[in-house]
């Protein structure tokens, strides 16, 4: 079994991360695809004592050896760029996440793990993407992927990811709600070995409308939801409060579906940010992801640490089925 494991942001700290995460021991192989000169470098200017090892789609290993980091090279335009992102680098980093979306379509992989990627600079090039998420569901036909953070105490989806805010309110749909919940519902038993998950569901407004009078959703569109699961046979509840769902029905519930990106995540990150592991739901493959960003800021430091990415890979190869990893 081998993993493909996209380095990321150039400029950020998904490079030393890739070579950091490649000391440890590990459950199966991961095939980095990246700039190998630049991994090099990296790792002479950070200390980090990896060989970088150029391979070919024709001889990927299938076991870890740490120490050792195998590279399907993607080389970057404009590699030195240490802290400060170029466009020119953009169609580069597409290309890599293609070619790890095209090895899982094909087998070669049994997973795909990503390290972070600035949105921002692939936006600024002219290219339609507001996150990886979105992107790899494109990429995979999928019409609504849905994002799931999870550490090793909670398990945390939204029904909307990356969204203004403002924007929130009409996309939470009986037909967004219907799809989220059925994507959650089928992946927590197929991929979580779940027989019948419990999830509990998040109001949008504050006490979840207060029967009305803070909202409209919550009883118009939410509960109607929740019902029609519930016929279904499903062990779905809610809505809840989302100021106190995290410390009443979420602590039995095998997973909360919040309604967007800034009402679930914090919680979960101040729980445990850097033991999180960001999961696509709803995708014909394996894709996990950290719970951070490109970290531009500390990205000339040699500080990051490469704990998220250790945990998502051993999610990713938990759920591919590899029996070394343990699955959360």
């Amino acid at each position: 079994m081998r993993l493909a494991l996209t380095c990321g942001e150039p400029a950020g700290i998904g490079p030393e991360i890739s070579l950091k995460a490649a000391v440890h021991p590990l459950p199966t192989a991961i095939i980095a695809i990246g700039d190998s000169d630049l991994l090099r470098q990296r790792a002479t200017q950070f200390g980090i004592a990896v060989d970088v090892i150029d391979v070919s789609a024709d001889n990927l290993p299938t076991s870890h050896n740490p120490g050792q980091l195998p590279v399907l090279s993607q080389a970057f335009p404009e590699p030195d760029c240490l802290g400060k992102p170029r466009i020119a680098n953009a169609q580069a980093l597409l290309d890599g996440l293609d070619r790890a979306v095209d090895g899982c379509r094909r087998q070669h992989f049994a997973a795909m793990v990503t390290a972070p990627l600035q949105k921002s600079i692939i936006a600024d090039a002219g290219f339609a993407f507001s996150g990886h998420t979105e992107y790899l569901a494109a990429r995979c036909d999928v019409t609504k992927p849905v994002m799931l953070l999870a550490n090793r105490s909670l398990r945390v989806a939204l029904a909307t990811t990356h969204l203004p805010l403002r924007a929130v309110p009409d996309a939470i749909t009986a037909t967004n709600l219907d799809h989220t919940l059925d994507v959650l519902h089928d992946d927590l038993c197929d991929k979580f070995a779940l027989a019948k998950p419990s999830i509990a569901v998040c109001g949008l407004n504050p006490h979840a409308g207060e029967g009305g009078h803070l909202g409209h959703e919550d009883d118009a569109v939410i509960q109607p939801a929740i019902t029609r699961q519930r016929q279904r046979g499903r062990n779905v509840h809610g809505p809840y409060p989302a100021d106190t769902i995290f410390n009443h029905a979420g602590k039995t519930a095998d997973a909360i579906l919040a309604m967007y990106h800034d009402q679930g995540l914090p919680v979960i990150k101040f729980a445990g940010f850097g033991d999180i592991v960001n999961i696509t739901l709803g995708l014909p493959i394996i894709r996990t992801s950290v719970d951070h960003g490109s970290a531009l800021d500390i990205a000339a430091h040699g500080t990051a640490s490469e704990t998220s990415l250790i945990e998502a890979i051993q999610q990713a190869a938990a759920l591919a089925g590899c029996t070394n990893a343990q699955k959360r």
